[in-house]
């Protein structure tokens, strides 16, 4: 989708739209899942691709989100059912709606326009309001609780894990000493910190210096990594025989994690290299449809810059 979804002040534009519904491959009569509904923009799609009968299960943990793609997709109601979830809950959820098996499940994990953007959201430095970044408002851990709770060790960790920080070791001996003085409570003033404790030389021209550390301490508030773990044994666990899994990325960490998840269900044997043969017995539950990952085109760069570092990579269940 393009420019505002159907809720007011909802925005966000699906990267690699047509990329992700090839390799779903929707066919009529099939039940697919959008496990990061958002706006609705890839379910839509995947829901014209399996006319007249496919059947859609969205889930998103943001309401706002909910509200949006519950008005942009009431034109299918009969075939889309819309539930708040994480999509670590998969399995729960499809058995509330008396599921046991789906044809395709979709997973996008970037953050959408409306979230960066909301001044009420606290996602980001580019507007400025108390540090929050929970996609669930129903989560009691927030942004505010990490940056003026959190240790200067645990800081710097998730710093330089998360964000790859080169600096995250300055920076979080900033933040500590900034609270001291009272608490950091919004993005500006947090990212004011940021830039402060990393030197001039190292402040990029096209990426913002608080970049990372926004990104690290938005993937702890919402338990990212780990919940792309789950959800990817939780995903696979639900699909039916060549049944597929397509997961867009937007950070090397997730794309990383990702990869190797897939490479090792695709290419379980831990046997030797100079073993004779296989004695292990462990056999492949997928394979792989995209040797590399598939990346956004020019073209689609040109028109949304954020779509830069997306990657798409999928399997189809054995």
């Amino acid at each position: 989708m393009s420019g505002l979804d159907s809720k007011a002040g909802f925005s966000h534009r699906p990267v690699l739209l047509a990329e992700a519904v090839e390799q779903l491959g929707p066919e009529a009569g099939r039940i697919y899942v959008d496990g990061t509904l958002g706006g609705g923009g890839h379910a839509i799609e995947v829901l014209k691709a399996s006319a007249p009968d496919g059947r859609l299960i969205g889930i998103d943990k943001d309401i706002d989100a909910i509200e949006a793609a519950t008005i942009r997709l009431r034109a299918y109601s009969g075939r889309v059912n819309i539930v708040r979830a994480n999509f670590t809950e998969l399995r729960s959820v499809l058995d509330s709606l008396g599921i046991d098996k789906v044809d395709g499940i979709l997973l996008d994990l970037g953050v959408s326009t409306h979230q960066l953007t909301s001044p009420t959201r606290g996602f980001s430095f580019r507007a400025d309001s108390r540090l929050d970044m929970r996609m669930d408002d129903r989560s009691e851990l927030d942004a505010f609780i990490v940056v003026n709770t959190y240790e200067e060790a645990g800081l710097e960790k998730i710093f330089r894990v998360y964000g790859e920080e080169r600096f995250s070791a300055r920076i979080a001996r900033a933040i500590v000493r900034a609270r001291a003085g009272g608490a950091i409570e919004s993005t500006r003033a947090l990212s004011e910190v940021v830039v402060g404790a990393i030197p001039a030389k190292f402040h990029g021209r096209k990426r913002h210096p608080a970049t990372k550390v926004f990104q690290a301490i938005r993937l702890v508030v919402n338990d990212e990594m780990e919940s792309l773990h789950r959800g990817i044994e939780g995903s696979v666990a639900v699909l039916a025989p060549r049944g597929r899994l397509a997961i867009i990325t937007f950070h090397s960490l997730e794309d990383r994690v990702v990869k190797r998840a897939f490479n090792e269900m695709a290419n379980p044997c831990t046997c030797p290299p100079r073993a004779p043969g296989c004695v292990c017995d462990k056999v492949p539950l997928v394979r792989l449809l995209t040797r590399r990952g598939v990346k956004p085109s020019e073209a689609e760069v040109e028109e949304n810059p954020k779509a830069r570092s997306a990657r798409l990579r999928a399997i189809e269940k054995i």
